[in-house]
């Protein structure tokens, strides 16, 4: 051997050559059911996404330790002849789908996989009965076929699984509580009844054993799918959501948008409240929760999150639904299209909710009156109301007598154009209180309100309480209207519309400042630059992966352009979208809105009230500050006469 051969010892030989074997059908059962049945609210996904691709009107379904022992899944669908029941439990058996063309799918499922996996790692017996049939069951333990045998039902399939991942110890490890199993099952079943209206479910608890309790049942609605949806939704997420929640309907390009988005003033602490359907599928899409942040970004605080349940149908061919074994998530041709639509769609129904505010604004006021406990001492009970420091300033009255001398004001000069406002809304006002019919009496002094104004949504201004919150009158109650939040909307509305007219002034820099980048950012950041530019963010290419930032928006003054760079690019990363250069912008604007608004501690006068309230009926969004928080609370004469039992 020449010393130019390498030398082999024996101890650095090579290991043998590892041979490739076909896994049995059992073992590739089970791993096919880790991807498919993560956690058992997985497998009620897939039973109840069966029994209505069965046509099932009516759905039970039955759990029992968080469905680790038992999940019984019960419908009144087409049912299975006994010839398919063997069938049923093959791999990539079904009978949704033929096979030519899997981007035309109408129906849940479509792969074939949840009952064999769901066999291979649990005790699964099927009984059911097809229409001109007798009834037959099947029973399959950790991958072990039993023959079919015959049974007794009426109708439909009876979906039994027991003991899930007895066959795969290691997965019972990674179970959660049983309480929280439960409430994963739950928020599956829920839903799944958002998506299908026309379907009546049931979920019980039978842990205790016999009958159980039902935690929560849907029952089948009709008629007009609007009128369905919001039934379906009051049911699911509460009457709190279903008043409060816009109605959304859009198409655009073969895009149907619709479903119902809530106020910006019923918000939540987290994304709890946000339910996306894609072709009636609910779907977790990144893309589609970064549209619904987008269209409410400028209306909440960051630590808040909207609620909607929003519906998006379309040509199978228009989107990718194979993406995942579990079908959660969803690729569209155009994703593009589908974001636009969902941020236009869902601003626009907000322009149109102008002034309004939720509900439960109000709701949290009157509880907010109610009488506190008793001490254990039995000391009498001490109204919300009645607390000494709730009369310790004055009442500043709109309508004062005009020889009485008029209150000091403070040191804030008066705001600036209502004067303006009060003689360009008083034409409005007018034509209310020449309507046929109309009750309004005038306030003690003209210039406080002309008559009739308590037809109008906010009302007529009456008085002022601690110089910061206006009391109006209305025809069926009473607003109170925090001035400072109020002004400071409409100032940021004003600012904004200002901004779209005429655009973000760019600041040229003296000399351009480059960002080295790699060549996948380089090009996303590329991808975007008419947009940033709309925004006074001018950047082009600088040769390599660099670029160049020649201007940024002068409303911002000094900024780290290579911060603000890699900032962009992380958003659009994460979220496919950015909205940072614009939410910097915005919150200038907002923090110009709050230093030129009216002050907490500035006595108004009457007119100056009453046009505050007629320029908030007329600007959209208004019925929230720049942060989320509502600016007025509506309170109806029938809950202030329940306050002091009237009633």
């Amino acid at each position: 051997m020449s010393s130019a051969e390498p030398h082999i010892s024996e101890n650095s030989r090579p290991e043998s050559r590892p041979v490739i074997r076909q896994l049995d059908d059992s073992a590739i059962n089970r791993i096919a059911a880790g991807e498919v049945v993560e956690r058992p609210a997985s497998a009620v996904k897939e039973l109840v996404e069966n029994a209505i691709d069965a046509g099932a009107t009516r759905i039970t379904v039955e759990i029992a330790d968080g469905g680790k022992t038992l999940i019984r899944v019960t419908d009144d669908g087409c049912g299975m002849t006994p010839e398919d029941l063997p069938l049923a439990l093959s791999r990539h058996a079904t009978s949704k789908i033929d096979g030519t063309d899997l981007l035309n799918i109408h129906t849940f499922g479509f792969r074939g996989e949840a009952l064999p996996s769901l066999g291979a790692v649990g005790r699964l017996t099927i009984t059911s009965r097809a229409a001109g049939y007798e009834a037959a069951q099947i029973r399959v333990s950790g991958g072990k076929l039993e023959p079919v045998k015959p049974a007794a039902l009426r109708a439909g399939t009876i979906v039994e699984l027991r003991d899930l991942f007895f066959a795969t110890p290691a997965r019972l490890k990674f179970m959660r509580t049983d309480r929280a199993e439960s409430q994963a099952i739950s928020d599956t079943v829920k839903r799944l009844a958002m998506a299908e209206p026309s379907v009546g479910f049931t979920l019980r608890d039978v842990s205790g054993g016999g009958d159980g309790r039902v935690t929560f049942r849907a029952d089948p609605l009709s008629g007009d799918l609007f009128d369905a949806l919001h039934g379906r939704l009051a049911s699911v997420l509460g009457r709190e959501f279903a008043e409060n929640a816009l109605k959304i309907d859009a198409t655009r390009e073969g895009i149907r948008l619709y479903g119902y988005a809530a106020l910006p003033t019923y918000s939540r602490g987290a994304a709890v409240a946000q339910f996306l359907f894609v072709n009636t599928r609910p779907v977790k899409d990144k893309m589609l929760t970064g549209a619904l942040r987008a269209a409410y970004f400028d209306f909440l605080s960051r630590d808040r999150h909207p609620a909607a349940a929003l519906f998006i149908d379309c040509d199978p061919q228009l989107v990718d639904v194979n993406v995942h074994p579990a079908k959660s998530e969803v690729r569209f041709r155009d994703p593009g299209l589908a974001r636009g639509l969902i941020v236009s769609s869902l601003r626009h129904a907000l322009a149109e909710a102008g002034h309004r505010a939720s509900t439960t604004v109000a709701g949290a006021t009157l509880g907010a009156m109610k009488p506190e406990q008793p001490t254990a001492g039995g000391a009498p009970r001490i109204y919300q109301m009645d607390r000494p420091s709730y009369g310790a300033r004055s009442l500043s009255y709109a309508a004062q007598s005009p020889d009485q001398p008029q209150a000091p004001s403070n040191d804030t000069p008066p705001s600036q154009g209502f004067a303006e406002l009060a003689g360009a809304y008083s034409g409005r006002v007018t034509e209310v209180a020449e309507a046929p019919g109309a009750p309004g009496q005038p306030l003690d002094t003209p210039e406080a309100a002309a008559p009739g104004a308590e037809r109008l949504p906010l009302g007529a201004a009456c008085g002022q309480v601690h110089e910061n919150y206006i009391i109006a009158q209305t025809a069926d109650g009473m607003v109170i209207v925090d001035q400072h939040a109020a002004h400071e909307r409409l100032v940021y509305e004003k600012l904004k519309r200002q901004m779209a007219e005429n655009g973000v002034a760019a600041q040229a820099l003296l000399i351009p400042e480059i960002v080295e980048l790699s060549d996948n950012e380089c090009a996303c950041l590329l991808g975007v630059a008419d947009e940033l530019a709309k925004f006074g963010l001018g950047i082009e290419a600088f040769g390599g992966t660099a670029v160049a930032v020649r201007e940024t928006p002068a409303i911002l003054g000094e900024v780290n352009a290579e911060a603000m760079i890699k900032d962009i690019l992380d958003e659009l990363s994460d979220q496919g979208e950015s909205q940072l250069v614009q939410a910097k912008i915005e919150a200038i604007l907002s923090r110009v809105a709050c230093h030129g608004s009216i002050r907490s501690g500035r006595r108004m006068r009457g007119e100056e009230m009453n046009a505050l309230l007629r320029e908030m009926e007329a600007t959209p969004h208004s019925g929230q500050c720049n942060h989320g928080r509502p600016t007025y609370v509506e309170l109806k004469l029938a809950d202030i006469e329940r306050l002091f039992g009237r009633t």
